[in-house]
């Protein structure tokens, strides 16, 4: 077989009915509840915050420039990183604000009190920073994120100067790239986390010698990205794919994964419970989000083995959230708040009491593209939680008591660019600010680098940075109840110096009304020897609060030799959350010792909970055949009286023996479509020549046209990967294309320099005319086999050739005759009309970008391009395209052994090559039939100019692209 070719577009699917999640009540512990944010706003300094809160510039350039991080020292100072020399392959150094000697790491502070800063100096300059996007300070030493390395600078001396450099980590992808290696911070255990994007591949090895090795399809966004690799399997015996969220002891020791296939969290952020919280990047569509990351999880941006994007996987008729983050898919965790288009930032947790009550476990996730701090008060659902968005400070929202902003299109509301959000030793929230009219892409276009930091306050309220006194134990336990994270560490680690003889101070912080603290004292007595743990345990078996009880479950099991001893007892906790844990711990298990307890687990699970059954199946993970054999002897004979709950797990493990029950699943009339349809879907995750049998005979089941119509569209989709090797698909498709002999002639002549060169001309003038004859063109000219006189003599054709694919990429090696140039200043003059704007992306844009629910999604989505873009940067993305492509977006070329061309987008590299074309074809090939492979330089996105738009039809277009907002989804 050389290569068939699938059109998403044509194939009918059935709509599959998502799983909802209706959480189990806890038996006891309900004593707490969870306060909504209804709050209300005010307008303070030109931003909209909270009623009673103030916002005041905190600091601003020559301060600081550009800053990516933040975190927060003993002493209250803010430390930031700086990204000066952000991405210099894309944004001219000559022409902005460069430092020769690299970037820096400031300290900045309040000396007088009077909440402003009026100190900065810098800590570090270093060759070695090319824009770091992280910083930690844990007592002397400071952890400064700037891939391929996680570097530490020692200040032994106390003097602001750091006089050791180590590189603590290093191998991981992303030199100089947006998707790389973020902020470590310290957790409530006491050990170190981090995460990276999936701008891999990442090959880290930890101080004990183990490795870590994990990639994708990614590639693209900087120069030094070109190449990354999916499946690669890391010390621990399992694939981690993409976007990777990290833990490792202080000592550099213990590395493991703890989540991952994101696509660009920018921060994890841990509560004093031990959760995990963190946002995530989309692909310029609308699908940004928030979420739990429950350890080990699986985030769902690339199939699980990073070997095909989302765009690849996307099942006909599936909406676009769900198909970005795989949630049909058996084996991802929940997805979170969907939170539009963006560009997700700094997350923190904010656990200070400064605010009042309300506030007081709030995360907070800043979004740079949306101009805003998102807030959370995260609540129980079932094994997981429920988020609801609010805007916590905003610099775009209007005003309701009449401030009238009078100048849209000059509006600097939308040059705040929030890169991150940080809690002080004082009880305050600290907000960088990026400061820019755009985000993302590794563009900038402030030229000055201007930055700023904004404070947050309670009306009314003076805040100040307490002196602790690390030597006593007074001082200790103020640092480890402290509201700054990376300071509460300081106090966690000189306890637990102390050892025993603390006991029992930390365990007066159990009398406190604050659970916070409760769960910060739980953390340190369960590493205070045999008397602390003796008071952990009561709390596991006895205390009413389930988030108590989770964290002390936690805490116990850290190490995994007592896993079997406290999931005996937690097993049977009214809490789903509790239970959670319980199935996570067991995932290491082998079989025979966690036999009994995934049982029991299983008899507790209502069937409804997705962050429930994800836990059990993690509980199974290698271990699947032998639960679905001890499980299944408790169910009916006959697969369609299946228990909805065992029906469920099933499709989670898609264990190889359930072949044939799933099967006669897929064709019992007793069950409704969506339980057939699950059935079909559990087959289709089944690696396995039965499994693919039983597809096939599913295809021609012509009694269930729906189920026929599922089972074909997962034939010819899953001939293309997963089961590529396992059926003689030639047989089964006859499907086969070569280049047709019209064309082998043409190439022939126009190659033969013997020919006369009036001939040969004429030749590739007949060739530039059509689709196939102008690919080849492009890459003989990319293969450097055309003359420059050749070339000349057939750009006019070239640049006629109907094809859109064509006339764009043909500009990187063919001369475009020469036209009028636009002028950026020329259209900002003039005015736009919406509704003529709209007309244009309907005949101009639609082919190839959405807006909601209308157009094709081949190009980035238009949904929410408004809050996203000023209309500078907006009309220079369509007059320049190539000045920044969207990742994702850059085309791959793919020459056959048969002589063929295509360019597209690349969905997937693995069994199979599969490339998405403009018009949205998927083209499938055979990697024994490529011959060349490569990047192109430019997108496939048409500029201005070929597109036939005049200035005004600019003006107009883009006023109506800046009033797309997410909420007119």
């Amino acid at each position: 077989m050389t290569y068939f070719i699938n059109n998403a577009i044509q194939v009918m699917f059935l709509a599959i009915v998502s799983l909802f999640a209706v959480g189990c009540n806890d038996l006891r512990g309900e004593h707490y509840t969870t306060p909504d944010l209804e709050f209300k706003t005010e307008i303070e300094d030109g931003f909209v915050v909270p009623v009673g809160w103030d916002i005041a510039l905190w600091a601003e350039s020559p301060s600081l420039y550009n800053p990516t991080n933040m975190d927060v020292d003993a002493k209250g100072r803010i430390w930031v990183t700086e990204a000066v020399n952000y991405r210099d392959f894309n944004n001219d150094p000559e022409k902005r604000l460069n430092f020769e000697k690299g970037d820096r790491v400031m300290i900045l502070e309040d000396t007088d009190g009077d909440g402003v800063s009026d100190s900065s100096k810098v800590f570090v300059q270093d060759k070695d920073l090319v824009a770091p996007m992280g910083i930690a300070v844990l007592g002397n030493k400071v952890f400064v994120s700037c891939a391929p390395s996680l570097l530490v600078y020692t200040d032994e001396n106390g003097d602001d100067v750091p006089d050791k450099k180590e590189v603590f980590l290093k191998g991981f992808g992303g030199l100089d790239h947006d998707h790389s290696l973020h902020a470590l911070i310290a957790g409530p255990d006491g050990k170190y986390y981090f995460n990276t994007g999936n701008a891999g591949p990442h090959y880290v090895t930890d101080k004990a010698g183990w490795q870590l090795r994990s990639g994708s399809v990614y590639t693209g966004g900087t120069p030094y990205n070109n190449e990354n690799e999916p499946a690669l399997v890391s010390d621990d015996g399992r694939i981690w794919v993409g976007g990777l969220a990290l833990r490792m002891e202080k000592d550099g020791t213990g590395l493991e994964v703890v989540g991952h296939n994101f696509r660009n969290s920018y921060e994890v952020a841990l509560d004093s419970y031990g959760n995990m919280w963190q946002n995530d990047n989309d692909d310029q569509v609308v699908t940004c989000r928030v979420t739990y990351i429950m350890e080990g999880g699986n985030a769902g941006f690339f199939n699980a083995d990073g070997k095909r994007t989302w765009q690849a996987d996307r099942k006909p008729g599936q909406d676009i959230f769900s198909a970005h983050w795989h949630q049909e898919d058996p084996g991802v965790m929940p997805a979170g708040d969907n939170t539009g288009a963006g560009s997700p930032t700094g997350v923190v947790v904010y656990e200070g009491e400064a605010f009042g009550p309300e506030y007081q476990g709030m995360l907070l996730s800043a979004d740079a593209g949306r101009n805003v701090i998102f807030a959370y008060q995260p609540s129980k659902e079932g094994a997981g939680f429920h988020l609801k968005r609010r805007d916590l400070i905003t610099s775009m929202q209007e005003s309701t008591e009449g401030y009238i902003w009078n100048d849209i299109d000059d509006d600097k509301r939308k040059w705040f660019r929030p890169s991150d959000v940080a809690v002080g030793t004082d009880g305050a929230i600290y907000i960088a600010d990026w400061y820019d009219p755009v985000v993302g892409g590794h563009q900038m276009m402030d030229s000055l680098g201007y930055g700023r930091i904004y404070r947050l306050t309670p009306k009314g309220k003076k805040l100040r940075n307490p002196l602790l006194d690390l030597t006593s134990v007074d001082g200790q336990i103020d640092a480890l109840l402290n509201p700054a994270v990376n300071v509460r560490n300081l106090g966690f680690e000189k306890l637990l110096q102390e050892g025993e003889t603390v006991v029992p101070e930390v365990q007066k912080i159990m009398e406190s009304d604050n659970p916070l603290h409760k769960a910060r004292a739980i953390w340190l007595l369960s590493q205070l020897g045999s008397k602390g743990t003796k008071i952990v345990e009561n709390i596991l078996e006895k205390e009413p609060d389930p988030r108590l009880r989770v964290t002390a479950y936690r805490a116990l099991t850290d190490n995994e030799n007592s896993v079997l001893k406290y999931a005996s007892v937690a097993v049977d906790d009214p809490s789903p959350a509790v239970r959670r844990e319980v199935a996570i711990s067991l995932r290491d298990i082998p079989w025979a010792q966690s036999e009994k307890l995934i049982k029991e687990l299983f008899e507790s699970y209502d069937g409804k909970d997705p962050w429930y059954l994800e836990a059990l199946g993690m509980a199974s993970d290698g271990k699947e055949e032998e639960a679905y054999a001890a499980l299944v002897s408790d169910q009916p004979e006959n697969p369609t009286e299946w228990s909805v709950n065992f029906a469920s797990l099933v499709w989670r493990m898609h264990p190889k023996s359930a072949v044939e029950a799933l099967k006669k699943r897929a064709m019992a009339e007793n069950l409704s479509d969506y339980h057939k349809a699950r059935a079909v879907d559990a087959l289709a995750f089944i690696s396995d020549k039965t499994a693919v049998a039983a597809m096939i005979d599913l295809k021609n089941f012509e009694e269930h046209l729906e189920i026929q119509k599922l089972a074909r569209w997962w034939v010819d989709f899953r001939m293309t990967n997963d089961w590529f090797s396992l059926w003689d698909w030639q047989s089964e498709t006859g499907i086969t294309f070569e280049l047709t002999e019209a064309i082998e002639r043409q190439q022939e002549t126009l190659l033969d320099e013997k020919k006369p060169f009036s001939e040969r001309v004429a030749t590739g003038n007949i060739m530039a005319g059509t689709l196939i004859g102008g690919r080849l063109l492009i890459y003989l000219a990319s293969e450097d086999k055309l003359s420059n006189k050749l070339k000349n003599a057939i750009s006019a054709a070239i640049f006629e050739n109907p094809s859109l694919e064509i006339k764009t990429l043909a500009q990187e090696y063919f001369s475009k005759p020469t036209e009028e140039r636009l002028s950026i200043s020329s259209i900002l003059a003039l005015q736009g009309d919406k509704s003529k704007g709209e007309t244009l992306f309907s005949s101009k844009c639609i082919t190839c970008h959405t807006n909601g629910i209308i157009g094709n999604d081949i190009g980035p989505a238009l949904s929410a391009i408004g809050e996203k873009f000023d209309k500078t940067a907006m009309l220079d993305a369509i007059v320049r395209p190539n000045a920044s492509i969207v990742f994702g977006y850059r085309p791959t070329m793919i020459k056959t052994k048969t002589g063929q061309v295509f360019y597209g987008f690349l969905l997937s590299e693995a069994e199979t090559t599969v490339l998405k074309d403009i018009t949205g074809r998927q083209i499938v090939i055979a990697p024994d039939d490529i011959e060349v492979q490569k990047k192109m330089k430019l997108g496939l996105m048409p500029d201005a100019k070929t597109l036939d738009l005049s200035h005004q039809d600019l003006a107009d277009l883009s006023t109506y692209l800046l009033s797309l907002k997410n909420s007119d989804l």
